[in-house]
Parts: structure tokens; C-alpha cells; sequence
């Protein structure tokens, strides 16, 4: 009596495929993803947008579909972190691209701190970004 080892074989074939799979996944950090900003700059006074990209630093490739979960915005870079301001978030960016809005009430440099989570990512990005309003 003959026995087949092609189950076996095909057994041995999905398990190599989950354990690649696996090693591929363990190879993301979180470290890989950090905030950029659109424009440096924006004019003093309210209601001025922001716009920020998180990228992918491996990829190169900007990252759709983030949960921003902390937004601040303050004058800490100019020694008045007590100075703070309500961030907005707009809708309509394009994917990877996020957009606030906000009241620069001074001109001088401002901090804007983000939080995300990434999808499939463990742990969270944060940034300090530093955007200088001009009068």
C-alpha cells in the first residue's frame, strides 16, 4: 500500500508561508512613521489651516487612514508654552495628508504636537513640528 505525501508537502508549504508572513510583520516599528509639515509658515490670525503628512520613512510613501488622537498646538518654541490654541481637525485631505485648523493669534514660532495611531502598527507616532507664523 502506497501513501500520498502531498498533504503532507502542502502542510509544510502553509507553514512556511505563516512563519514568513510573521518574520515580515515583526520588521515594522512604529519608528518608522513620522509627521511632516505641507507649508512652514502661515500668516498670524485666526482660522489658519495646517496641513501634515505622515509618511512612512522605509517607503517613502505617505500613510492613509491614521487615528490622530492628540493635537496641541502652543508657543513653546518661543518660551510661552502656556500660550495654546484649539486644533481642528478638517476633512478633506488627500490620503496620507491631514489638515487643522486653528487660531494663530501672535506672530512667533508655534509647536504643534501630534498622536496617531497607525493601522497594523503597534504602539503610537508622535511629533513636534515647529510652524512659524508671520504677520
Amino acid at each position: 500500500m502506497k501513501t500520498s505525501n502531498s498533504p503532507r508537502a502542502f502542510r509544510a508549504a502553509l507553514i512556511a508561508v505563516a512563519l514568513g508572513s510573521a518574520s515580515t510583520a515583526a520588521l515594522a516599528d512604529i519608528k518608522d512613521y513620522t509627521f511632516e509639515l505641507v507649508d512652514q509658515s502661515v500668516q498670524a490670525g485666526p482660522d489658519k489651516i495646517i496641513t501634515v503628512r505622515l509618511m512612512n520613512t522605509k517607503t517613502g510613501k505617505p500613510v492613509p487612514d491614521a487615528v490622530i488622537f492628540a493635537t496641541r498646538l502652543d508657543m513653546a518654541p518661543d518660551g510661552m508654552q502656556e500660550m495654546a490654541t484649539k486644533v481642528t481637525p478638517v476633512s478633506g485631505a488627500e490620503p496620507g495628508t491631514y489638515k487643522f485648523k486653528a487660531t494663530f493669534g501672535m506672530a512667533g514660532r508655534w509647536q504643534l504636537s501630534l498622536g496617531a495611531k497607525v493601522q497594523g502598527e503597534t504602539g503610537s507616532v508622535e511629533n513636534k513640528l515647529v510652524i512659524t507664523a508671520q504677520k
